[in-house]
């Protein structure tokens, strides 16, 4: 499995653009969330030597503007994918991508299979966030946008789901405004439920992610947009 980050707040590669939000190229071929700036994710994207027109999925974690900014400038160029958008964008907006695409699942509460190995979590609360788990034969993967449910919530919904353990678990974990000791018990939680290696990055946090990085050591594998993590 290889996760390309090609939008973040974070940079791992000082000749790409760095803005506020997150979108991760999974296996070539399948889009996670679509940063703020679609320019510069297009930008990225192509630097990172992927071809739009070769992606197969756009997934859509949650409707807010740093996770759906690029949505118009990657249809604009591909519009035989499909798109797994939550029930929480704007119905407006879902109408029209559906005629921007070769087919839309829109997720709803339940968690479900979508296809081969990537299922949702469904959208979960209080901002109508899904997330994404790829399971990995004898364990998962975790990948969020932001994790406003909380991602200790959303692996503890992937673990209940496909009755195995997340071993890695990525993305926005939103620990930007918590307190230090709000921060330990979410890393010690993680640890609990048989989280292995992390890559907390875009919302995270700067103390957030430090704490992460002193608690995993070497099972740490940071973020930044041009990182690219083969797993």
């Amino acid at each position: 499995m290889k996760f390309s980050i090609v939008f973040d707040n974070y940079k791992a590669n000082e000749k790409l653009e760095s803005f506020w939000g997150f979108s991760c190229v999974i296996n070539d071929y399948f889009l996670f969330d679509t940063g703020s700036n679609g320019r510069a994710l297009v930008r990225n994207i192509a630097k990172m030597g992927f071809d739009i027109n070769e992606f197969k999925y756009l997934f859509i974690s949650h409707p807010h503007w740093d996770h759906i900014g690029g949505i118009d400038s990657i249809v604009d160029v591909n519009r035989q994918m499909s798109l797994i958008l939550p029930e929480s964008l704007s119905k407006l907006y879902i109408r029209d991508l559906k005629t921007l695409s070769r087919e839309t699942i829109v997720a709803g509460k339940e968690a479900q299979k979508l296809f081969g190995n990537f299922y949702t979590t469904g959208v979960m609360e209080p901002i109508g966030e899904q997330s994404l788990v790829i399971d990995g034969g004898e364990f998962s993967i975790v990948l969020t946008g932001c994790a406003h449910p909380g991602v200790v919530q959303i692996v503890q919904t992937a673990i209940d789901m496909l009755g195995k353990p997340v071993l890695y678990a990525i993305g926005g974990f939103h620990l930007m405004r918590s307190s230090a000791n709000e921060i330990t018990e979410t890393i010690n939680s993680l640890k609990n439920l048989g989280v292995e290696y992390v890559t907390p990055t875009h919302c995270t946090g700067d103390r957030a992610i430090e704490m992460f990085k002193d608690v995993y050591g070497e099972n740490y594998i940071p973020g930044g947009v041009g990182r690219v993590i083969e797993f």
